[in-house]
């Protein structure tokens, strides 16, 4: 008997039936695949998943920083990638973006800036980790481009070396790894959904072939969704990192603290007196008028405006000043070299170029140190020079006219201010001073070196942005008390302010009321013509409302402050300051 199946003819009259293939996906149900519904896009959810991805970015910025401040425990504070980066941004930052920062945020435009980058850089990482979670060369590429351009800002700063350039380096290799480290957990996790169930295999081609219908037609039970474990690995991995890459800042930046701290051997300084004390000011000098200025600024007040992201902190026993370029007797001196020099006391008022009318950016104090123009002439300055550039630890480059430094006003190299060695952010161990000068073309904090130059030869850092190139001190004048808006009482008015000219001195202080007749102030005792001048005012008969009060200043020469109104830049802000009051009945 055969066993091939013989085929039974259909019933009379009905045609045969249609032979139907089965498809790949019929065949996979046959074979025992799963039949459910389709899948969710990821374990967690879409927007859980990106979610995640962008904190890992955060993470593996977080990570980076604290490697480079570890590193840069080693290299020096001022290599950090984030400092070295906001370094070179103040350097390519335009000047009118520049002055529109001090103008907005004043002495804190320092810490707005480095707020702005690390914003700026949680939001790069942020999409690092997204693109990281799809393609992971992507994402570790953006911190590799975050190291390229840390270790490009560390090397364009004056006097940098090859490791400078490893803080940043070592940062961008940490978030690279990291990112793509925290993102390949996220995808394992996002990987074990009912969308990563296997396809036909050997194992689904061996279920039974005889699987019926009804069977077919009951879904599989689905695996539970891995929500609980995984993503709370992937959350326990994220926040760990952000925690070690914290404690590594920190633990990087106290090392550097510690490490470059000059605070003891500042303190250990024991500056000698001046060679010829000048005599203490005389009491008249201050008018005694609440809510005016004390005359000499109190070394904490003192203003602080410059570039310096990181206080350059120079032990005085390894520090010394260069004198050199067009002189014939080049000059080394160490701290103790300068300690051992006649001694001069300046009385004298510094100012901003940055100040706006009326602005805070100016102060008094005195001055002790070695005598700029001795040195200069114990040097020997060459014919033809006309240009002494002071360069900082940090590079900063500031030129001051030579005639001006030589014409005989007391030029310093100053090593203390108000009786006690210079704070560091004030340049510990040694600042020029020379008076006439906006401080931008004569304060150089932080001085290391000393070159004899001609204007045609070099344009400083300040010129070559396009300030001035002299920098010399406008005459101004400011309204201090009533302060602006002030409710005064109707009657007689106390006004009072301060003004400057430095180096010509203030001859004559004028105000005037709701733009009626000038009238002269009463000058306080005249301490120079290197020194502020304060001024009182009685305004006599003063009515209810609302009025405007303005100040102007005569200088020495007998020249008037002028009223046109002009920005710090580029020599310097003018007009007559003025304030607003009311007096009340």
């Amino acid at each position: 008997m055969s066993t091939d199946p013989t085929p039974t003819p259909p019933p009379f009259g009905r045609r045969p039936a249609r032979r139907i293939r089965p498809t790949r996906r019929t065949r996979r149900t046959q074979a025992g695949a799963v039949t459910a519904a389709p899948p969710a896009v990821t374990a967690a959810g879409p927007t859980v998943t990106a979610a995640l991805a962008a904190a890992a970015g955060v993470a593996a910025a977080v990570a980076a920083l604290g490697a480079g401040e570890l590193v840069a425990a080693l290299t020096g504070p001022d290599t950090a990638p984030v400092l070295a980066v906001g370094s070179a941004a103040i350097d390519l930052t335009p000047t009118p973006l520049k002055e529109y920062a001090v103008r907005t945020f004043g002495t804190s435009d320092k810490t707005v800036l480095l707020g702005g980058i690390h914003l700026t850089m949680a939001l790069l990482a942020a999409l690092a980790g997204l693109l990281a979670a799809r393609r992971p060369a992507v994402g570790a590429g953006v911190f590799a481009l975050f190291g390229g351009l840390g270790a490009w800002a560390a090397l364009s700063r004056p006097g940098a070396g090859p490791a400078d350039a490893a803080p940043a380096l070592v940062a961008g290799l940490v978030g690279a790894a990291t990112v793509r480290w925290l993102t390949r957990r996220l995808r394992a996790t996002t990987a074990t959904g009912p969308e990563a169930a296997p396809e036909a295999g050997p194992d689904t081609a061996a279920a039974p072939a005889t699987a019926t219908a009804a069977d077919a037609a009951v879904p599989a039970e689905e695996p539970p969704a891995p929500q609980g474990p995984g993503r709370r690995s992937v959350l326990a991995a994220t926040g760990g990192t952000i925690a070690v890459g914290a404690l590594a800042g920190v633990v990087g930046r106290t090392l550097s603290d510690r490490r470059y701290d000059v605070t003891a051997a500042r303190d250990a300084v024991r500056v000698p007196p001046a060679a010829r004390p000048l005599p203490p000011l005389p009491v008249p000098v201050h008018a005694k008028v609440s809510g005016l200025s004390p005359f000499v600024t109190p070394t904490a007040d003192f203003y602080r405006v410059d570039t310096a992201l990181t206080l350059p902190r120079i032990d005085p026993r390894r520090w010394a000043l260069r004198i050199r370029g067009m002189v014939d007797h080049p000059l080394l001196l160490t701290f103790d070299d300068l300690l051992h020099e006649p001694l001069e006391e300046l009385d004298h008022t510094l100012t901003c170029v940055s100040n706006e009318v009326g602005g805070p950016y100016v102060g008094t104090t005195r001055w002790l140190g070695a005598s700029l123009p001795a040195l200069l002439r114990r040097a020997g300055v060459r014919p033809g020079a006309d240009q002494l550039v002071g360069r900082s630890q940090d590079g900063m480059a500031i030129g001051t006219p030579l005639e001006s430094v030589l014409d005989g006003r007391r030029a310093l190299l100053a090593v203390a201010m108000d009786g006690e060695a210079l704070p560091v952010a004030h340049g510990f161990p040694c600042r020029s001073v020379v008076p006439g000068f906006y401080g931008y073309t004569s304060a150089t904090k932080w001085l290391v070196d000393l070159d004899v130059t001609t204007f045609a030869a070099f344009d400083p850092y300040w010129v070559r942005r396009g300030w001035d190139r002299t920098g010399e001190v406008r005459t101004a004048s400011r309204i201090e008390v009533p302060a602006p808006f002030a409710r005064v009482r109707a009657g007689d008015v106390a006004v009072a302010g301060t003004a400057w000219a430095t180096h010509r001195g203030v001859a004559a202080v004028e105000v005037r009321v709701d733009g009626g007749p000038w009238q002269e102030a009463l000058l306080a005792a005249d301490a120079g013509p290197d020194l502020w001048r304060q001024w009182t005012h009685t305004w006599t008969g003063a009515t209810p409302g609302t009025h405007r009060i303005e100040v102007r200043a005569t200088d020495a020469t007998g020249a008037v402050q002028t009223e046109e109104r002009a920005a710090p830049f580029p020599s310097g802000a003018t007009g007559w300051h003025s304030t607003v009051v009311t007096v009340t009945s």
